[in-house]
C-alpha cells in the first residue's frame, strides 16, 4: 500500500456513498409491471379476442401469444427491478424497458390506422386503445425525466461480487446479438427479415416483435456488462419465465410454425433462454441477492 494513503473501505460500506434509484424510478417501475400484467391477460389469455379486448387485431393466436408471454414476463422483472435500492441492481433491467417503450412508441405512430381509435369500435375497445397510447406516450417521457434525475445522483457502485461463469456470460452474448440483429431486422425491414422468423408476421405485428427482441437484446448486452448476479436477479427470473412461457405459446398453436428450419431454430433458442434462466434463478435465490435493499455481498 502507498505510505499515507487510506485503507480499503470494507464491502457493502455506504460510507463509500453507493449510488441509491431514486422513489420516481422505482414506483415508475412498479407501476410498468403492472401494465404489462393487464396487457399480458389481454394477449396471453384473451389470445382470440384482440378485435375487442386490445388496442389492435391480431390475426394470428401466435403472434398475439408471443407477445403476452413478453409481457408477462417483464412484469417480475420491472416489479423486482422497482424494489432495487441499489442503482447498480437496478441498471440491467432500465435501458432495455425505455427503449421498448420507444419502440412500440414508434410503431403505434407509423401504423395508427391499424388501431381501434374510430367510432366504429365498441366503447371499451376505444378505450383501450386510448389507454394504449397514452400509456406509451407518458411512460417513455417519464422514463427521460426520472433518468436524468437518476444519473445526477451522487455516489457509485458497489464491488461486484458474484461473476458469471465464462460459458453463461458466452451464451447470453449470442443470445443478445441474435435478438438484436433479428430484432432490428423485423422492425425496419419486415419483407427481408421476416421470412427468418418462424410463422408469418404483418408489418405491425413484425415491428411489435421487433421492439421486444430489441430490448430484450439491450438487457442481455447490459447483463453481460454488469457480470455480477448481486445485480441480475430480477433479469435471471424474467430471462427464465419468458422462456417458459414462449414454449407453452407454441405448445398452444403448433401448426401456426414452419418447424423446418425455422422453427426447430427457434425451440433451441428459447430451451438456451430456460437454461440461463434457470441457472440464473437458482444462483440468485442461493446467494439470496433478489432485490436486496443490501448493496454489499453477503458473506
Amino acid at each position: 500500500m502507498v505510505a499515507g494513503a487510506a485503507p480499503p473501505t470494507a464491502i457493502g460500506d455506504r460510507s463509500q456513498g453507493v449510488r441509491q434509484t431514486t422513489v420516481a424510478l422505482r414506483v415508475l417501475l412498479r407501476v410498468a409491471a403492472v401494465l404489462v400484467t393487464l396487457a399480458g391477460i389481454q394477449l396471453f389469455v384473451l389470445t382470440t379476442r384482440t378485435d375487442r379486448y386490445f388496442a389492435w387485431t391480431i390475426a394470428s393466436p401466435l403472434t398475439a401469444a408471443f407477445l403476452g408471454a413478453g409481457y408477462w414476463a417483464s412484469a417480475p422483472l420491472e416489479w423486482l427491478t422497482g424494489r432495487e435500492r441499489v442503482w447498480a441492481r437496478c441498471r440491467p433491467a432500465v435501458g432495455g424497458v425505455f427503449v421498448f417503450t420507444v419502440l412500440t412508441l414508434v410503431a403505434t405512430l407509423l401504423h395508427d390506422d391499424a388501431f381501434h381509435f374510430g367510432s366504429e369500435f365498441a366503447g371499451i375497445t376505444r378505450a383501450v386503445t386510448w389507454t394504449w397510447l397514452a400509456v406509451y406516450v407518458v411512460v417513455p417521457a417519464a422514463f427521460v425525466v426520472i433518468l436524468a434525475g437518476q444519473l445526477r445522483r451522487p455516489g457509485g457502485d458497489p464491488p461486484p461480487a458474484w461473476p458469471l461463469p465464462r460459458w453463461m456470460r458466452a451464451t447470453v452474448s449470442v443470445q443478445a446479438v441474435v435478438m438484436l440483429v433479428l430484432g432490428t431486422g423485423l422492425f425496419v425491414d419486415i419483407d427481408r427479415a421476416g421470412p427468418w422468423w418462424p410463422w408469418p408476421l404483418t408489418p405491425l405485428t413484425g415491428r411489435a416483435v421487433g421492439a421486444w427482441l430489441v430490448a430484450l437484446g439491450v438487457i442481455g448486452f447490459q447483463a453481460v456488462r454488469e457480470n455480477d448476479f448481486a445485480r441480475l436477479g430480477s433479469t435471471m427470473v424474467g430471462n427464465l419465465l419468458l422462456g417458459v412461457l414462449q414454449v407453452v405459446a407454441l405448445a398452444r398453436y403448433p401448426g401456426a410454425v414452419d418447424w423446418s428450419p425455422e422453427g426447430s431454430v427457434y425451440v433451441g433458442f428459447l430451451l438456451s433462454l430456460i437454461l440461463v434462466g434457470a441457472h440464473g434463478a437458482r444462483r440468485v435465490l442461493a446467494l439470496g441477492v433478489l432485490a436486496s435493499p443490501d448493496p454489499g455481498p453477503r458473506r
